[in-house]
């Protein structure tokens, strides 16, 4: 690797999950505002807080929201299933 390519604050900084408790080291320049957390290893390292992350977001762990599957219209019929068949026996 060529010598002197990176910025002065490339570190190793850990990027951290609150929501999973889940996080990962990883070498960045990310500006962390002065903020730094003791990880399982022991050592103090930079934190840099994620909102969400693949351990979190509920797209990649499969823990969606109930979702209505069954579309407007069914929904829509469900509800107005009883008036509409007492239209259809009056003619």
């Amino acid at each position: 690797m060529k010598p002197d390519i990176h910025p002065d604050n490339y570190r190793t900084v850990l990027f951290y999950d609150s929501g999973a408790d889940q996080g990962w080291l990883i070498r960045s320049c990310a500006n962390t505002h002065g903020k730094t957390m003791v990880w399982k290893d022991g050592v103090e390292y930079p934190l840099f807080s994620l909102d969400t992350s693949s351990a979190s977001h509920p797209v990649y762990t499969g823990k969606q929201r109930n979702v209505n599957v069954e579309g407007r219209a069914s929904k829509f019929n469900q509800r107005y299933q009883s008036m509409m068949s007492s239209f259809r026996k009056d003619k």
